[in-house]
């Protein structure tokens, strides 16, 4: 089948966020605050094990108080703040700045890094003339993300869901995704990491396509089977 457009999830699928240690780093030198690396290390570990880091590892508990706001982070800019922040407050760290310098910091481009093959694939479906909205659960602008890494020149459409008030995998989303791109839903391919949200697509018609969810230098090749599933080129 030859798609006619694509949309592609934002984190993990195009993009990977720096890991855990390396945001709080960053953090810590930009406010001055002198902390051992081995502290660095462990605060680092216990944030990841908290789900602190937007884009990294998933909460392995969520507090009561903090159940309802994460079920619903990504429908507005103050849910996601106050559900990553609120998670971070979970581990004491040495200064109480440093949680919203935290959460300010996930949302640099530097703190983001396309996947190896993402320009390639991108390039190709837009030299072929398929539609590319990027359809994402978030709830700040990742306009910036793409334009400082080169990518925004082969997006037509953003659709965010905190600019809408809805989240993945409600169809909503995807609708205005193929709406934006002008295409009928049946011939729109998804492509993304999260088989929950990502999969919901699946219920308004569009055919989907799972990647992994892995560290950039351990996949290389991830996306390139895109090229292919929309029509364009051999399976590589």
């Amino acid at each position: 089948m030859t798609f006619k457009g694509v949309l592609f999830d934002f984190s993990g699928t195009l993009f990977r966020i720096e890991s855990a240690g390396s945001w709080l780093r960053a953090v810590l030198d930009e406010a001055g605050v002198a902390v051992p690396p081995d502290k660095v290390r462990r605060y680092a570990m216990r944030l990841a094990v908290a789900g602190a880091l937007p884009g990294g590892s998933s909460p392995e508990r969520v507090p009561p108080d903090l159940a309802g706001l994460w079920a619903t982070r990504d429908e507005s800019a103050g849910r996601h703040r106050a559900a990553y922040t609120g998670l971070a407050r979970q581990v004491e760290l040495p200064s109480p700045v440093l949680y919203d310098a935290l959460y300010d910091r996930h949302m640099t481009p530097d703190a983001w890094r396309p996947y190896t093959d993402a320009a390639e694939v991108l390039g190709t479906l837009r030299r072929e003339g398929i539609g590319i909205a990027v359809v994402s659960n978030i709830g700040w602008d990742l306009r910036p993300v793409f334009r400082a890494h080169g990518l925004d020149a082969f997006v037509d459409a953003y659709v965010l869901s905190y600019e809408h008030g809805i989240q993945k995998p409600d169809v909503r989303l995807f609708r205005a995704a193929c709406e934006q791109l002008g295409q009928d839903p049946h011939d729109v391919l998804m492509v993304g990491d999260d088989r929950e949200a990502d999969g919901g697509a699946a219920e308004l018609g569009c055919s989907v396509h799972f990647v992994d969810h892995l560290p950039v230098e351990e996949r290389p090749s991830g996306l390139r089977p895109v090229i292919a599933l929309a029509g364009r080129g051999p399976l590589r």
